[in-house]
Parts: C-alpha cells; sequence; structure tokens
C-alpha cells in the first residue's frame, strides 16, 4: 500500500484535533488549501472572520518558524515538543490544536520546505533564453540558500537519512518536475540554443554548487570569515556559479 503524501498526513492533524469548530476549520483549510467539509451541529458555530483566519494562520506559522529552526539544529528525534512550543512562544497544549504529534508538525515543515524549494526551477521555461533562464535558476538558488539556511539544512538532513518522511514525494511531485525541466533543456540542445549536455546532471550540479553554502556554512566561515550573511559575497557567488556553469553550456562557434 502507497504511503500517503506529506500533505495528506499533514491534512489529518486539523481533523483530528479537538478545535472549537471554526478553528477547526481554518485550519484544516490552511493545510490543505480546501474548506473542510461541512458538518451539522447542535449549536451555531462562531462566525469565521478575516481577523480570526489572520490569528490562526499567524500562529501556526510561528509553530512551524520555531520547529525549522529546532528541527535543522537538532533532527526530529533531538527535538521536544515543549521546545517547539516554547520557541514559538504557545503552550504545548495549544500547539496540539494544530498538529497532532511532534512528527506532524515535523511533515509539515518538510512540506513546506519542499514547495519553496521547488519554486525557483518552476521558472525554467521553453520560451526563455535558456542562459538567462538558467543564470536566474542559479541566482535564486543562492538566495534561497542565503534567506533560508535552516530550511536548506533541514533538507539536507533528511535525504542524508535516506528520505523516510520525503520519500514519496520525491518519487512523485520532485521526479515529475525534475522530468519536465530535463524535457526543456534537451529542446534547448536539440534547437542548438545549448550544448550539448545531460539536463539530470546540470540539475544536480546546480543544486550541488548553491545548496552547498547553506549546508557547509560552517565550513565556509573557517575558510573565508564569511557567509550567505554578507550580500556582497553572495553576490560573488552567484556570479561564479553562473560563470562556471553557463560558460559550459554555452553555445560557441568553434564548438
Amino acid at each position: 500500500m502507497a504511503r500517503p503524501t506529506i500533505s495528506e498526513r499533514a491534512s489529518s492533524t486539523a481533523a483530528g484535533n479537538e478545535l472549537p469548530a471554526d478553528e477547526a476549520d481554518a485550519a484544516q483549510e490552511s493545510l490543505t488549501g480546501r474548506p473542510r467539509p461541512a458538518r451539522k451541529s447542535s449549536r451555531s458555530a462562531e462566525p469565521r472572520t478575516p481577523r480570526r483566519r489572520k490569528r490562526i494562520e499567524a500562529k501556526r506559522t510561528a509553530i512551524l518558524d520555531a520547529a525549522l529552526a529546532l528541527f535543522s539544529r537538532h533532527g526530529l528525534h533531538g527535538t521536544s515538543v515543549e521546545q517547539i512550543a516554547e520557541l514559538a512562544a504557545v503552550s504545548k497544549t495549544n500547539l496540539f490544536y494544530y498538529f497532532g504529534s511532534k512528527d506532524e508538525v515535523y511533515v509539515a515543515v518538510l512540506s513546506r520546505l519542499l514547495d519553496q524549494w521547488l519554486d525557483p526551477l518552476r521558472s525554467l521555461d521553453l520560451d526563455s533564453d535558456p542562459v538567462a533562464g538558467i543564470g536566474e535558476y542559479i541566482r535564486r538558488k543562492i538566495l534561497f540558500s542565503r534567506t533560508h539556511p535552516e530550511a536548506s539544512r533541514l533538507f539536507c538532513f533528511e535525504i542524508v537519512q535516506g528520505a523516510p518522511l520525503l520519500r514519496r514525494e520525491l518519487e512523485t511531485s520532485l521526479k515529475q518536475l525534475v522530468e519536465a525541466k530535463a524535457e526543456v533543456i534537451r529542446a534547448w540542445t536539440a534547437a542548438g540554443r545549448l550544448a550539448p549536455v545531460d539536463p539530470h546532471h546540470l540539475i544536480f550540479a546546480i543544486w550541488a554548487t548553491t545548496q552547498h553554502y547553506a549546508d557547509f556554512a560552517s565550513q565556509i566561515d573557517a575558510l573565508l570569515d564569511t557567509g550567505l550573511d554578507d550580500e556582497a559575497f553572495a553576490e560573488e557567488a552567484a556570479r561564479n556559479i553562473q560563470r562556471i556553469i553557463l560558460d559550459g553550456i554555452r553555445v560557441r562557434a568553434d564548438r
């Protein structure tokens, strides 16, 4: 039997906890993007207002942000629910209104992370200039490593462990997106707009070089006394990675 996806597992959280009716509805919609199915009630629920929804989403975001910070440093098993609640400035009971367990929090963090991580790759488009498009993809990946270093490290941590909670997503949504973008790169090559290159190895090279700056930040700091928190260094890193990779795939007359 196929394991449920991250989003399927996460969507069970709001439905399984004893939230007040209106807050459970809002939490379910926040998790899945779909309204919770209507149900009969012997009492009228308090109206769901934009202010209430905003408050619920803000609290859920605070929990996920706190969990990300802790999971990226200590891993799933080295982090406690109490630590997450304390860092998010919510009670443990309140945290369980939104997530049924620590594993559910971890799953929700990974779900949000994967969507953010894939977003720059979605921008590669057949109609765009190949060199400009791939150059922009590199720039956005460095920007993600700079602005979301903890997310990058947690993703790396999950993959190194064998992707126990991400495996199905890697084999479905990630694989489908990579294959779609590989076809774009093949089409560029076939049209003579890029030098011959294997699309998968090109994508892997971009991932490896750009994510290195977040995942191995301590090593970079030890060697250079700087890192991506320095905007000038981040720009320098992006320019050099672009030069190294783009010069290898740019069409030249002598080829």
